[in-house]
């Protein structure tokens, strides 16, 4: 492998801080265990930072390596992968799979577009479609694929307005990036960071929990962002027109049914998909681990006389690389944790910072380090850990500070490469989209609106709904 400039100066800076952490007399109090965790730490931080190499190739050699060396045991690296928030992400992508064999996602944007008379009205609809879809589909790339023929299908019609189709391109991504922070199966980070807290402080986050303090952010940074989508890429006269999108325009550019009577296979699966979230919902009244409604819902969802898809053909939807990159980099969590190692690196902070400011270096932070680091899991992998041990050290409430580093982590609009999303709709032959230069103008605005949306809610949404600021 031919390494690049870039790739070449975070290997010297990562061989570096190896050395000053081999040498014995270097940081004293650091022991053996956390010394060599942090050596591999910096090291699967640098590789994803600096090369191409495959993210979870980078995660399973830093957990092999850890466990090798007796640093975390091999029941540890292991048992990550038998994690519930694991089964929960295997079993919300077979739902997924049959909510996109029936076509059920044609159907809801038809529903609400199909109303739409003015330019604003289309994008505030499209971008309340665009939430929803988060109840559905596990994980931002998912959603994107899922959403694109309902662009594609706009797109076409409206294909004179050209101006319009570029800023639904833009909007798609920018709503299904911010939106996923809306549900715990919205993005592999947010399952990270549950695990992270269980295994560092105890506290549990479940579905309903997550659902009550996320929702509420996707909904006003989704439509805040919409806004600005919509004044950024469009002028007056473009706003001005009146829009017109009926049901039969759309089936004409659809290849599934949008129009029409429900088929039996849709209303099983609308059955069974509104069952499943009303049952994630309402955790705390029966008690049943949404997991094991995840499964429960799979397994039907892929049943011979119920179901809507073959469990060979779901399963093949599922992102296996992912789950193993999680599972890897858990271990690598609790490795930090363990060995002490993610204690002594926030040590040195100042324990008599106001939690108001801390929590806004966090999150400022977590905004700019898709910048550095553009797969969302890697940095929840990397920042989380470290934000809870730094939390807990200057007296701020550990969830309060790793839900705020997540939730930020989840602008990631600056390039095309920054996102999955992001570059599946940057790039679609015959149809007008965005280019770079949209991006950092939107970007421009967008970066310190989210950041000042995340800290408010931090500060004073939060707080209301349980998740106090200090412990």
């Amino acid at each position: 492998m031919t390494l690049n400039p870039r790739s070449t100066t975070v290997l010297c800076v990562a061989l570096s801080l190896c050395a000053l952490l081999a040498i014995p007399t270097n940081f004293p109090g650091l022991g053996g265990d956390a010394r060599f965790t942090l050596a591999v730490f910096v090291f699967a931080t640098c590789a994803w930072i600096g090369t191409s190499i495959d993210d979870t190739y980078i995660a399973l050699g830093a957990g092999l390596a850890l466990t090798v060396t007796g640093v975390i045991s091999s029941d540890t690296l292991f048992g990550t992968l038998g994690d519930a928030t694991v089964w929960l992400l295997i079993c919300a992508f077979v739902l997924a799979a049959a909510v996109s064999r029936t076509g059920l996602a044609g159907r809801a944007a038809v529903f609400l577009v199909s109303g739409a008379r003015t330019v604003r009205q289309l994008v505030h609809l499209t971008t309340a479609a665009l939430v929803v879809t988060a109840f559905a589909v596990p994980a931002t790339s998912g959603r994107a694929a899922l959403a694109l023929p309902v662009f594609l299908a706009l797109a076409k019609v409206l294909a004179d307005r050209k101006r319009l189709v570029v800023m639904l391109a833009l909007l798609f991504p920018t709503v299904i990036l911010l939106s996923a922070v809306a549900t715990l199966i919205g993005a592999g980070a947010h399952l990270i960071t549950v695990s992270v807290l269980w295994e560092t402080t105890g506290q549990h986050i479940g579905f309903t929990e997550w659902l009550l303090l996320g929702l509420p952010l996707a909904v006003a940074s989704s439509h805040l962002a919409a806004e600005l989508v919509m004044l950024t890429t469009t002028r007056r006269a473009d706003r001005r027109g009146p829009v017109s999108i009926t049901p039969e325009q759309i089936q004409e550019h659809s290849e599934q049914s949008v129009t029409g009577p429900w088929s039996q296979a849709e209303k099983r699966c609308t059955l069974l998909l509104a069952t499943v979230v009303l049952l994630w919902c309402s955790e705390p009244l029966h008690r049943v681990p949404p997991a094991l409604v995840a499964l429960i819902g799979a397994v039907i969802a892929s049943s011979p006389a119920l179901g809507t898809v073959r469990l060979k053909d779901a399963l093949k939807t599922v992102p296996w690389s992912l789950l193993l990159f999680m599972a890897a980099t858990m271990a690598m969590g609790v490795a930090l944790a363990d060995s002490g190692a993610a204690k002594w690196l926030v040590s040195g902070l100042p324990t008599g910072q106001h939690p108001v400011m801390f929590l806004a270096i966090v999150i400022a932070v977590s905004t700019a380090a898709h910048l550095v680091l553009q797969s969302r899991s890697a940095r929840s992998s990397v920042l989380v850990p470290l934000v809870v041990a730094a939390a807990v050290g200057v007296g701020v409430n550990p969830v309060a500070a790793a839900l705020a580093s997540t939730a930020a982590a989840g602008f990631c609009h600056t390039l095309p490469a920054s996102a999955k999303p992001v570059t599946l709709f940057a790039q679609i032959p015959g149809t007008p989209t965005y280019t770079p230069r949209d991006l950092l103008r939107l970007s421009a605005f967008l970066a310190p609106l989210t950041a000042a949306l995340v800290l408010l809610f931090a500060v004073a949404v939060w707080p209301l709904l349980g998740v106090s600021v200090t412990r």
